[in-house]
Parts: C-alpha cells; structure tokens; sequence
C-alpha cells in the first residue's frame, strides 16, 4: 500500500514530490555548476599547454623544472575541481557522516572562484579551528553553494563577503557564517524567505541567474534534517548575514539516526550571536 503510484495517502504523494523536486533543484545547481567549472577548466588546461610549450622549446633544466611545476599545480587544480563536481553529481543516500568541514568550504569556494573573481568578489575567509562535523556533506554544499551565489547576486557592483567557521563548544556545534555588505533585505520580506516559491528577486542578474523561491527553503530543510538551525540578520543597504549551526561528531545528535526532511515553516528569525546588525 502507497508503495504504487494511484495509490498513495496525500501525505505520502507530498513526501514523493517533494523528493523529486529536491532532486530537480540538485540537478539544476549541478548544470550551473558544470557551466562554471568549464571555463575554469579550460583556464587550466591553457596553463598546462603554455608551460608544456615552453617545456618543449627551452632545453635548460630552470625552465623545464619551472614548466613541470606549474603543470602539476594545474594539473592538481583540475583534479580538485573534478573531485568537487562529482562529489555533487553522486546520488548518494541522505546518510551522515564525520566530514572535515573546512576542506568542504575550501573545496565549494574553488568551484566558485572564477565568479567571484569576475564579479569583483573579495572572500575574506575567518576560520578558526574546529572539530569533525557529523553531516552529509553533499548537502551542505548545495546549502553552501546557495547561500554564496545568494551574497555575490546581493553585491552586483562587487564588494567583500565573509565566511566564518567557528566551534561552539558548549553546544557542540560548527557556526558557519556567510556574511554580505550588499542591498539587505527588507524587515516585512525577512520572516518569509524560508518559505516554499517566496523569492525577492525580481528575476535573473547579469549572470543570467534568477530565483525561484526554492533554494533558502531546500536549505532549511536540509539544515533542519541534519538537527541544526539556520539563522539571518539582514539591514538594508547594510547587507545579510546567515548562521547555519551544524553538529559535530561529538553532538548527541551524532548518536542518534539523522532525522527526517520537514517541510519547511516560515516563523521570524533572530539575528545570528556575534554578527551586530549592519557590521
């Protein structure tokens, strides 16, 4: 019973749209990806003819040595870029794991690099140690890789953007920080961008991307299967910061089985600790 299309509760046909729609949005971030990392990769692949060029033409061993370098950290740059990409193309189960948080920011920012250097992006990145955290990383980085396109859209002249990786030790918890200085968003929208189809963007930027409402609502979603909480402090003019809270190995939360995907509902969001508003 309800294992049959025709035949499902309500409540289980919700559940299975659900799932294909989080599927939809995976596939659609993925094309965006691919988009992006291609002309990175031929950037790298330039690299790597030029110095094997210069390799071939220059028979002294200084400018052969310094050819083969440069190949390899090229050839090394692609194969991380290729890591990143099939990290999120794998249908992988919702299972979480220990998972090095911050080589998982470092890895998603390098999958972004060229658009953040194209759109006059400076990434001030503000890590401090911390522990394993106990999460499916594929997800994170979709949550990641929303939240990051999200600030870039919100500086379209091109600004700074913080990212922060902190260790809550009393919650064992990882504060991860994305913080913008763009156009903020209003105080009566604010209470309602977790919600399902809500957006306030008008519709694409120059770069051709748009919102469908979707994303922040994937991303609570997400966020609230792995026990862990989303928070945003916006000023208008003054920019956006939002506070994803993740367990660590060491949370009770760890222990236990991951909790299922709810549906996302809107309620009004407190300012994340540490980050005045406006800052």
């Amino acid at each position: 019973m309800g294992g049959t299309e025709g035949n499902r509760s309500p409540h289980e046909e919700i559940a299975f749209l659900k799932q294909q729609l989080a599927q939809a949005q995976k596939m659609s971030a993925l094309g965006e990806l691919v988009s992006t990392t291609t002309h990175e990769f031929n950037n790298v692949l330039m690299t790597i003819i030029n110095y094997a060029k210069m390799g071939l033409r220059h028979k002294d061993n200084a400018t052969r040595e310094k050819s083969f370098e440069k190949i390899l950290a090229a050839g090394n740059r692609a194969a991380r870029i290729t890591n990143s990409v099939l990290g999120m193309a794998r249908n992988r189960a919702g299972s979480q794991e220990p998972l090095n948080l911050t080589q998982l920011v470092e890895d998603t920012l390098l999958l972004l690099e060229r658009e953040m250097n194209k759109y006059r992006i400076a990434v001030d990145k503000q890590f401090q140690p911390i522990p394993e955290a106990f999460v499916n990383g594929n997800q994170v980085q979709q949550v990641l890789l929303n939240l990051l396109i999200n600030a870039r859209q919100a500086m379209p002249g091109g600004g700074r953007l913080i990212l922060k990786l902190l260790y809550d030790r009393e919650e064992e918890m990882i504060d991860l920080v994305v913080r913008d200085f763009g156009c903020g968003i209003p105080a009566d929208k604010l209470p309602r961008i977790f919600e399902p189809y809500y957006t306030t963007k008008a519709g694409p930027d120059a770069s051709g991307k748009g919102g469908t409402g979707l994303g922040l609502s994937t991303c609570r979603d997400i966020v609230d299967s792995h026990r862990g909480r989303i928070r945003v402090d916006s000023t208008v003019g003054k920019g956006t910061a939002f506070t994803i809270k993740l367990p660590t190995v060491k949370h009770p939360a760890a222990q236990r089985a991951p909790a299922a995907p709810v549906v996302a509902v809107p309620a009004p969001l407190a300012g994340p600790p540490g980050i005045a508003t406006g800052s």
